[in-house]
């Protein structure tokens, strides 16, 4: 089967996925911190009920979370899925070095 060609040749998908993974930790920021309680120094408090909803969340393994829950990480799991399904069967190219 040939490989899918919308990923122009040269794009490293590494920064793609990276990319991803930027923009969904921004979300997640933003959504923090608009949560939050912004104190004089400018330092953030949590509000109690989502610093136990979140702890309880962190320590449940994704079976056990309610599905709306689940449906959270879907979402986020789209878009790595959207990046990735045009490089499956593509030859694998090593990541550059760290």
């Amino acid at each position: 089967m040939p490989a899918d060609s919308s990923r122009p040749e040269g794009v490293d998908l590494r920064e793609v996925v990276a990319a991803i993974e930027h923009e969904r930790w921004s979300h997640w920021q933003r959504y923090l911190h608009e949560q939050c309680e912004v104190n004089e120094d400018g330092s953030l408090t949590i509000p109690a009920e989502l610093a136990t909803r979140w702890a309880r969340q962190m320590n449940t393994s994704y079976d056990a979370l309610t599905e709306k829950e689940k449906d959270s990480d879907r979402e986020q799991a789209d878009a790595y899925i959207h990046a990735l399904r045009p490089n499956i069967g593509r030859p694998n190219t090593p990541p550059a070095a760290i």
